[in-house]
């Protein structure tokens, strides 16, 4: 089911690329609000403009859920954007109203599908997976940290939100020049390239965008249901598969926090337990950050069991802390400050500077 609403356009506020958030009057809707905040994708129905009518999907923001709050312009009915030529016969979102077509780096159409079909590895490039889309600036803060100046590729799964522009994380990450680029698999679409799978977009972030490594999570927004098998996640398990496939070295990010009010998701998340511990069939190096007091050595003991399938690795967390509040953006994971679960955030961090250290040699020339 769709909650549709009409509304006007009071005005615009805050853009990024390929996003831009309204302030919309509503005209319809028993009980709602009368002003609400939208976001449009400008590449997906334009840019709307002060007094534009627009065509509203308000679901998520009348359940309550999520990442951002918005509602989401379907539309503007009285100005939709010219025809533009189609880049491609790949298309994302497919089969939904607002399927979009792309050029897909792997597709027949690309100039780098004889690249793509003749590659078979990563050559070892480290892959850092984690569960969720807030563990990415993190990882880049420490491998950064441990070796400034390293070429970072996000391939974006499409376990949370589908469009990239949603991310103002990676917009900042680009911005600030600690991403390179970004890869978006499967549904997902609006990144740098566009890819069918993990797998191929693994292989594009090392031979297209000449990757020393790449942190595969899911976008903004995370699907979990209080069930152990329940939650989207579980694709940083099978994104480690794909990684060991490729030849390449696998790092799983732990999810930890302190301040979870779900003791699930204290110490060690379920997350990363059943991700790991269950899904992973491949080997990877689990870094565990070496914390302080009785919290460190709960994280220690809650992460042995993976032990028992893969390499655990303890890091230092020496000048990580310093590196994650020298990001140019806010850090936030399930509306947690850094301050609020500096635990989570420095898990992540000792993730990617144990993949800075895997990484070996200058990158490949992006071709």
């Amino acid at each position: 089911m769709i909650r549709w609403r009409e509304g006007r356009v009071l005005g615009t506020g805050r853009s990024w690329p390929g996003a831009v958030e309204l302030e919309v009057r509503l005209a319809t809707g028993a009980g709602a609000a009368p002003v609400c905040r939208a976001l449009a994708y400008t590449d997906l129905v334009g840019r709307p403009e002060e007094g534009d009518r627009v065509l509203l999907n308000t679901t998520a923001l009348d359940l309550g859920l999520g990442t951002g709050g918005y509602a989401m312009v379907v539309a503007l009915p009285d100005r939709p954007p010219p025809d533009s030529p189609l880049p491609g016969h790949l298309v994302k979102a497919r089969y939904t109203p607002v399927q979009t077509a792309v050029l897909g780096v792997d597709g027949q159409d690309s100039p780098s599908h004889e690249l793509l079909r003749d590659a078979r590895s990563v050559e070892g490039m480290p892959v850092v997976t984690a569960d969720l889309h807030s563990a990415l600036p993190a990882v880049l803060a420490g491998a950064h940290r441990e070796r400034p100046g390293l070429r970072a590729v996000y391939v974006m799964l499409d376990g949370g939100a589908l469009p990239a522009a949603f991310s103002r994380t990676v917009a900042g990450l680009r911005e600030a020049g600690l991403l390179a680029a970004s890869v978006t698999t499967g549904q997902a679409f609006g990144g740098d390239l566009e890819a069918v799978t993990v797998h191929s977009g693994l292989l594009a972030a090392r031979h297209v965008l000449g990757a020393d490594l790449a942190v595969v999570a899911q976008g903004p927004g995370n699907l979990g249901t209080g069930t152990p098998w329940g939650f989207s996640g579980v694709a940083a398990g099978e994104a480690v598969n794909a990684a060991s496939v490729l030849e390449g070295r696998p790092v799983a990010a732990l999810r930890v926090s302190e301040a979870d009010p779900r003791e699930r998701h204290r110490g060690v998340s379920h997350h990363s337990l059943t991700a790991y511990g269950r899904v992973a069939a491949a080997r990877a190096d689990v870094p565990v950050p070496a914390l302080e007091g009785a919290f460190g050595a709960r994280v220690a003991a809650e992460a042995a069991p993976l032990g028992e399938r893969h390499r655990l690795v303890e890091v230092d967390l020496d000048g990580l802390e310093e590196a994650l509040r020298e990001l140019p953006l806010r850090l936030s994971t399930m509306g947690r400050s850094l301050d609020e679960d500096t635990a989570c955030f420095l898990a992540s961090a000792a993730a990617g500077r144990h993949a800075a250290r895997l990484a070996s040699g200058p990158s490949a020339a992006p071709r």
